[in-house]
C-alpha cells in the first residue's frame, strides 16, 4: 500500500468499525532511534508495522549534516556515546561503523581569560551529589547545591556541578530534581563518553534500510493530528501534503518526545480521544525538556593547532562560562576541521529566538576570543550550521531531565495503556540512560517486546 492509497475511514466508537479495514497489526509514531528500534524488533516477529515520520528523514533528534571537504559530518543533534551503550555499539557494527572513545585535553579560561589546563574531574561532582540520595524530600538543584555554595570548602565544586547540570544534562538548576540528578550520577552512564566514528548516519541509514527489508512501511512527512483509541483498537488521524486521512491499528507505540506530548493549544499539537490516563498527564507534567543551543563550525584548517607554538593541538574541549558559548569540543581523537560550540539550561534559553546567522557569528566570535585569535579565526572561517530544537514543533527541546518531585514520572510515561498504546523515546528510559540515543535505541526494544505480547505474538 502506498501513503496515498490509505483508505479514508471516519472514527467510530465501536471496537468493530475500528478494526475494519485494519491498516497495520501496529503504528510505530516516529522514526527516531526509539521508533526505528520498535519497528525493526516488531517486524522481525512478523508483526505489520507502519511508522508515522512528521519529519522528511529518519532520525529525529538525531541529524547527520555533511559538512564540505570534511569526513565527519556535523552533528547537528545527539552526537556521543553515553555509557557503555551496548545497542548502539552492536548497531554500529550491523552498519560496518564502528565507536571510539572520546580524548585529548580539556582547556578552561581562567579569571585572567587566559586558557589553562582542566583539572576538572566529574568524580567531584557525583560525590556532591551523593548527599542527595538522602534528602527527606526532593528538592532542585539549585536549592541542593546553594548550601555547598556558602561553605568556602566547596564553593567551587558546587560551581563546577552547577555548571555540569546546565551544560551536560541542559537542565535549569532551579527545575531540575536533585535526587534524579544523584540517580544518574550513581549510575555511571556519564562517566564513559564515546562518539561514532563518521557519525550517526550510517547507522540510522542502516535501521531504516532494515526496517523496509523487514516490510516496514515508513511515512514521511506525515503529521499525526489526533490519536483514538480504545482497547486493542487505534485510529490516527494525519496529514501528509496537504491531504487528511485516517489509519487504523491494533497497538500503537508512540516515540514522540515530551515536549510534543505535552503541547496543546496550536494546529501542531497532538489531540487524544479519549484523554490519556491522570497518571499520564502527571507525568509528562514532571518531566521537562532541556534547552540547547548547539552550533557546528568549520573552517578551512585546524588553525588551533598551530596556534602559540602548538599549545591546543591536542585539545578536545574548551570551556568558559563568561561566554555566549559555555563549551567548544573538536572532533579528537579525529583530526577535522570541524568544531562544535554548545551552550545547555538558562544559557541556551537565553539565546531563544535569535537568528541562526546570529547564532553562527557569535559562536566564531566567540571561538576566536577563547583563543585570544579573532582575526585569524575569521579568515579561517568556511561555514557554519545550527537547528532551533527548542522551536522545533516536532521535538519542543534537546532531550528531557525530571523536575522535583518526579521520581516515578519515567516509570510512569512508560506504562502501557490498555495494552493497546505503548509509549517510548529517551524520557522513558528508567535505568538513567535518559537522554541519550542508547537510552531510546534500548525502549523502543522494550516497548516492542510490550506490544508483541498484547498481540499474542511470541517473542523471537
Amino acid at each position: 500500500m502506498t501513503q496515498r492509497s490509505a483508505t479514508k475511514r471516519p472514527w467510530k466508537d465501536t471496537l468493530v468499525d475500528m478494526l475494519v479495514g485494519v491498516d497495520a497489526d501496529t503504528i510505530v509514531i516516529g522514526a527516531g532511534a526509539a521508533g526505528l528500534a520498535a519497528a525493526r524488533s516488531l517486524a522481525g516477529r512478523s508483526v505489520r508495522v507502519l511508522v508515522l515520520e512528521a519529519r522528511d528523514r529518519v532520525g529525529g533528534r538525531v541529524w547527520s549534516r555533511p559538512v564540505a571537504r570534511n569526513a565527519t559530518p556535523a552533528e547537528l543533534g545527539a552526537e556521543f556515546i553515553h555509557g557503555r551503550g551496548e545497542l548502539t555499539v552492536q548497531l554500529l557494527r550491523e552498519a560496518g561503523a564502528a565507536a571510539i572513545d572520546t580524548e585529548g585535553e580539556g582547556w578552561t579560561c581562567s579569571k585572567d581569560g587566559e586558557l589553562r589546563r582542566e583539572d576538572w574531574d566529574l568524580s567531584s561532582t557525583a560525590g556532591i551529589f551523593e548527599a542527595a540520595g538522602a534528602l527527606p524530600d526532593d528538592e532542585s538543584v539549585d536549592r541542593f547545591l546553594r548550601r555547598f555554595e556558602r561553605d568556602r570548602a566547596t564553593r567551587e565544586t558546587a560551581r563546577a556541578a552547577r555548571a555540569f547540570v546546565e551544560g551536560f544534562d541542559a537542565a535549569d538548576p532551579a527545575i531540575a530534581s536533585a535526587r534524579a540528578i544523584a540517580s544518574e550520577m550513581r549510575s555511571g552512564v556519564d562517566f564513559a563518553i564515546a562518539r561514532p566514528l563518521g557519525g550517526y548516519g550510517p547507522m540510522f541509514e542502516h535501521l531504516r534500510n532494515a526496517c523496509v527489508a523487514a516490510g516496514v512501511r515508513i511515512w514521511l512527512s506525515t503529521i499525526v493530528r489526533r490519536i483514538s483509541w480504545r482497547r486493542g483498537a487505534v485510529a490516527i488521524d494525519m496529514s501528509c501534503g496537504g491531504e487528511s486521512q485516517t489509519v487504523h491499528a491494533r497497538t500503537a507505540i508512540l516515540t514522540l518526545p515530551v515536549g510534543v506530548l505535552r503541547r496543546r493549544g496550536d494546529e501542531l499539537a497532538v489531540a487524544f480521544d479519549p484523554n490519556l490516563p491522570d497518571a499520564k498527564i502527571k507525568a509528562l507534567q514532571s518531566i521537562e525538556m532541556g534547552h540547547v543551543v548547539k552550533v557546528a563550525l568549520w573552517f578551512r584548517s585546524a588553525f588551533w593547532e598551530r596556534v602559540r607554538d602548538g599549545r591546543y593541538r591536542d585539545a578536545a574541549f574548551f570551556r568558559c562560562e563568561r561566554q555566549s558559548f559555555v563549551t567548544y569540543w573538536t572532533q579528537l581523537p579525529v583530526r577535522s576541521t570541524l568544531v562544535v560550540a554548545w551552550v545547555g539550561g538558562p544559557k541556551a534559553v537565553a539565546l531563544s529566538g535569535i537568528a541562526e546567522a546570529e547564532l553562527i557569528e557569535r559562536a566564531l566570535n566567540g571561538f576566536g576570543a577563547l583563543l585570544n585569535e579573532p582575526e585569524l579565526a575569521r579568515e579561517e572561517f568556511e561555514g557554519g550550521l545550527t537547528h532551533d530544537w527548542g522551536g522545533d514543533p516536532f521535538a519542543r527541546g534537546a532531550y528531557s531531565y525530571v523536575a522535583v518531585g518526579g521520581g516515578n514520572a519515567r516509570a510512569a510515561l512508560s506504562a502501557p495503556v490498555d495494552d493497546t498504546m505503548f509509549f517510548a523515546g529517551e524520557a522513558t528510559s528508567t535505568d538513567d540512560q535518559d537522554g541519550t540515543v542508547n537510552g531510546a535505541l534500548e525502549t523502543g526494544e522494550r516497548a516492542a517486546a510490550e506490544a508483541a505480547t498484547a498481540l499474542g505474538v511470541e517473542a523471537r
